[in-house]
């Protein structure tokens, strides 16, 4: 699919969100009920992607930064498993203790984590994940980074039910003061076990939903980062290293690989990225676009970034699209043991 087509599709399914009623049409919904068996049939055959336990990492990280009477940042995940961090041992090879250890270490302040995500997930659950993050007002996150949309698609959500989920989620978290974050729906297009022809129908799927919810979420004053690509050629390539043992969660390496693509887009939402890295740059193909095509050309690369811009233009709002450059996720310090009180 072609990223004007792309655009045309991420555009309907956002208004359809939005306005009630719209969707992909029955051949999409019939291509997607394919990708739903045979991504089932994957799961059983990966023993269902479940693991007995995920590691706990909330607490607080960059202890040596504290200064007596600067409270530290708040970092919050929501989503599915991926934010959870299934699959891994450890809680240091959790996405949120990476990025909490990544934001501690670039911000020079404490972070504090919490992870409200649940594995299974789906982004109807976020409205209950919001209320548990909202129910102190006096504790509202600096920063929430949502990861969800995987298990919408293997389980059929209509994407318009998908993205209007996701959007008052986001509209919540802003309007109590959070900076929001959203990794969009990975590519259901690697999991391991699925075979061509249906590889492509996943991929087509995934990147649909990512780029509407890219429009919903930039609508509502939050940032996108793909991690559809991100997770294709690289897991694809390499899906022994970047896979876990149920070869359906990513591994630690695969983790990290996400939350590297993931942290400048949060520094820089808290302003804390270099400012010279925050103007567009033409020889990496960055700059304004209408939201729908900037959403369609995240939804194919790794990494990038679509951000709220020009409230309109000839073809609705604009965005700015942003190819972060990769750098290495600080070594995090051991996870505690249990949250500070």
């Amino acid at each position: 699919m072609t990223s004007m087509s792309r655009a045309r599709v991420a555009r309907r399914i956002a208004a359809g969100a939005a306005y009630g009623g719209g969707g992909i049409g029955l051949a999409g919904a019939a291509a997607v009920g394919l990708v739903l068996a045979e991504v089932q049939l994957a799961r059983r055959r990966v023993g269902n992607g479940r693991s007995p336990h995920v590691p706990s990492a909330d607490g607080r990280y960059g202890r040596p930064y504290a200064v007596a009477g600067e409270a530290p940042l708040r970092l919050t995940m929501l989503g599915d498993s991926t934010a959870a961090g299934q699959g891994v041992h450890r809680a240091g090879q959790t996405p949120g203790a990476l990025l909490a250890s990544g934001l501690a270490a670039l911000a020079e302040r404490p972070v504090e984590l919490r992870t409200v995500a649940t594995p299974g997930a789906r982004s109807d659950d976020l409205d209950r994940q919001v209320a548990l993050v909202l129910a102190d007002p006096g504790s509202v996150p600096d920063i929430c980074v949502i990861m969800v949309g995987a298990n919408d698609v293997t389980h059929r959500m209509p994407p318009t039910r998908s993205v209007r989920h996701l959007s008052s989620a986001v509209r919540r978290l802003r309007t109590a003061g959070a900076e929001v974050v959203v990794g969009t729906c990975p590519d259901l297009g690697t999991i391991e076990p699925v075979r061509q022809p249906l590889r492509w129908l996943a991929r087509r799927a995934s990147r649909q939903l990512a780029a509407a919810q890219t429009i919903g979420v930039v609508e509502q004053g939050g940032r996108t980062v793909s991690l559809g690509d991100l997770l294709g050629p690289e897991f694809a390539a390499n899906p022994r290293e970047l896979f876990g043992p149920d070869s359906y969660h990513p591994s630690a390496e695969g983790y990290a690989t996400a939350a590297m693509a993931v942290l400048p887009t949060v520094c820089a939402s808290l302003g804390l990225w270099p400012a010279e890295e925050e103007r567009p740059d033409a020889s990496r193909r960055e700059g304004f676009l209408p939201v729908a095509r900037a959403a369609a050309e995240a939804a194919s690369e790794a990494g990038t970034e679509v951000a709220a811009a020009m409230p309109s233009g000839p073809r609705g709002p604009w965005a700015l699209l942003k190819r972060r450059r990769r750098r290495r996720v600080p070594e995090q310090e051991p996870a505690p043991a249990a949250p500070s009180s």
